[in-house]
């Protein structure tokens, strides 16, 4: 029986795009256990996976607060803890130190992940090393440590899980079943788009074509008052669960969803996760990167790197300037991004409504 470690240390979007990467692995190897180790605060995207045994937690926070000699035991015991387990094989699938450190520690026969770039001494950690990411997505970029294996990609699904519980919260809460659900917010102000624009959208959608819509938002001061200020643009009434909700319940309810409206999140990964029609306004990041990926499909639909895009069901927005996608947070240093601040209202509208057709 193989022991499978696969290492995330990144944001609750990223981690949720292994998931087709979990799937194929458990499909190559069936009776293998496959763990996963991420960062405090993103285990929410892998909780309940059929395909995962046990998720190891980094807290990265906690770790970081202790003093030296503290911090240091915490991150050998760590060490020792993947050790101990005897993987034979890890699998780090993101570049940096940490995941390179532990690999090399696990004493695994087989370690993959991407060659170092600075540390000398972490030059020779793995015995099959992962290609660049370039112009491909990041769920292709999960499945190269198939593709270096010489196995076979037979899924390229994202896949998230949640409770019957959390189902159960989401239907007390509903009064209509049917509604477009509207994440207007990322904790990266450089990912918003105007204010009023986002305000126009929410009434174009109650208004206009007469949708119920609900808001969500997590429990942060910063996106409250994001929320906040966008309902005092507007002069409908939508249903606002903003800071009610737990991830679990927020993918609970996006499910039943018509549609998705948001920026690039993790809640409009977790969207395409359940092929709920998304529409997505990317400014800096690029949608062939991180656009939504459409469970149908085996090929990416984001061939270029700018301008209105879709995937099967799926569509990205984004303005076909020159400098976009600058992979920066936000114009010179504003934290904002101009490319989102003049979105054109008009094309977003007729989009919206092509999508609900």
């Amino acid at each position: 029986m193989k022991k499978i470690l696969v290492m995330k240390f990144r944001n609750i979007g990223d981690v949720l795009l292994i998931t087709p990467l979990l799937e194929n692995l458990k499909l190559a190897f069936p009776d293998a256990i496959i763990d996963v180790a991420l960062n405090e605060g993103t285990q929410e995207m892998i909780r309940l996976n059929p395909y995962v045994d046990t998720i190891r937690i980094y807290d990265r926070a906690q770790i970081k607060s202790l003093g030296f000699f503290k911090r240091i035991y915490k991150e050998i015991a760590f060490a020792y803890s993947i050790r101990e387990k005897k993987y034979d094989i890890v699998i780090n699938t993101t570049e940096g130190d940490r995941g390179a450190q532990l690999a090399l520690f696990s004493g695994a026969k087989i370690k993959i992940g991407y060659k170092p770039n600075k540390n000398k001494l972490l030059q020779n950690v793995f015995t099959h090393l992962l290609p660049p990411q370039e112009f491909r997505h990041t769920i292709e970029c999960n499945l190269d440590a198939l593709r270096v294996l010489n196995l076979p990609v037979k899924e390229k699904k994202v896949a998230i899980y949640w409770a019957k519980e959390d189902e159960d919260i989401i239907d007390s809460m509903l009064v209509k079943q049917d509604f477009i659900h509207i994440h207007p917010v990322s904790r990266w102000l450089f990912k918003c788009i105007n204010d009023t624009t986002m305000a126009e959208i929410i009434d174009f959608c109650k208004n206009t074509l007469n949708q119920e819509v609900i808001l969500t938002a997590s429990n942060d001061p910063f996106e409250i008052q994001k929320i906040e200020a966008i309902l005092a643009q507007c002069t409908s009434n939508p249903l606002n669960f903003a800071g009610k909700l737990t991830l679990k319940q927020t993918a609970a309810l996006n499910k039943k969803a018509k549609m998705f409206i948001g920026v690039d999140t993790a809640i409009m990964h977790m969207s395409a996760a359940n092929d709920t029609p998304v529409l997505a306004f990317f400014g800096p990041s690029g949608a062939d990167h991180w656009g939504p990926w459409d469970n149908e499909l085996m090929q990416s639909g984001y061939t270029t790197r700018k301008g209105i895009r879709t995937m099967g069901k799926h569509t990205v927005i984004q303005e076909d300037w020159d400098c976009v996608p600058c992979g920066k947070d936000g114009c010179n240093g504003t934290k904002v991004s101009d490319c989102l601040m003049h979105l054109d209202l008009n094309t977003i509208q007729k989009t919206i409504k092509k999508m609900l057709s």
